[in-house]
């Protein structure tokens, strides 16, 4: 377990990121970590309006793929979330989020994101030369260990936080949104609600423009997994989303069989969980920008529960 004054010095050091940046670009902390079973990672730390003036403590947002979130400079793709943009517009006062982007790591990206239960459900032929596929063995559990462990605990020390599951939501987009759900699901006492931003379900890439393989057994592997692992609500909340181009073209059937098995598990459908379609949208950074307020209002909309 990591204490105090092993997290402060985690994150002695910290700089801010580099003066090259745009004028309008959001003033970042840069934090650097070394995080068993993954290796070297950077953190990106915002915090909003007002943070450095007040003494008031902020519920925490982590978020995936931190170098796509606030400056384009950063970005692989030169596009961004613009998340500090969104938190803005929202005008959520004393309850707006420091937002905790973590950079993913590059070549080990998919192998760090994709939850271990599913696949250790999918039939050997699905997993077969998996290892050399992705780099090396799926790290997400090591991953979510170095989230509620060193970094929230690093976090935590440096800034004024609401510590609580009911104030620390993690959210991702395709692969993103999958280990925020494995997060939600594996740490409970940690994370309160995950935001799932076209979420990349099929796991498998399609050749051409058909199906991905093994719809059927990935199906079965995410609702037999939340079947027996992820409880009831007990005061969590889950935003699940997707577009119908590119990839997000992809996502319908296996969204729906998400959607018709939480119920079963006593999620209710508005209260606990919710699922928006966005006709047209692709799989990309430029669209989850634009309706970025979608999830963080239903996510924070509501007042604190703890």
């Amino acid at each position: 377990m990591t204490t105090r004054r092993e997290a402060i010095g985690l994150i002695a050091g910290a700089a801010m990121l580099g003066a090259a940046r745009p004028a309008d670009a959001p003033v970042l902390d840069d934090l650097r970590f070394e995080a068993a079973g993954i290796g070297p990672l950077r953190v990106s730390v915002w915090t909003p309006p007002g943070y450095a003036r007040g003494r008031g403590r902020h519920p925490v947002l982590y978020l995936h793929d931190g170098q796509n979130l606030f400056d384009p400079a950063l970005s692989g793709y030169g596009k961004v979330w613009h998340v500090d943009r969104a938190i803005e517009r929202l005008k959520l006062g004393p309850r707006a989020p420091i937002v905790v982007g973590i950079w993913n790591p590059g070549a080990a990206r998919f192998r760090t994101y994709v939850p271990q239960p599913i696949v250790d459900r999918l039939p050997a032929a699905a997993t077969a030369g998996l290892e050399n596929r992705i780099g090396g063995r799926v790290q997400s559990a090591a991953y979510l260990d170095f989230l509620t462990g060193p970094l929230k605990v690093a976090i935590d020390a440096k800034y004024r936080t609401r510590t609580g599951p009911a104030d620390t939501v993690v959210m991702g987009s395709s692969m993103g949104g999958l280990i925020s759900l494995y997060a939600l699901v594996r740490h409970p006492t940690v994370f309160g609600a995950a935001g799932c931003v076209s979420s990349h379900w099929p796991l498998f890439i399609p050749e051409g423009e058909g199906d991905a393989p093994y719809r059927a057994e990935v199906i079965r592997a995410w609702t037999g997994w939340l079947g027996e692992a992820l409880g009831k609500p007990a005061g969590r909340r889950i935003w699940f989303d997707h577009g119908t181009a590119t990839l997000d073209r992809l996502y319908a059937p296996y969204q729906a069989a998400v959607d018709a098995a939480l119920p079963r598990f006593g999620w209710r459908k508005g209260r606990d969980f919710t699922t928006r379609l966005y006709p047209g949208a692709p799989h990309e950074e430029n669209a989850w920008a634009t309706r970025l307020t979608d999830p963080l209002g239903w996510l924070y909309g509501q007042p604190s529960r703890g």
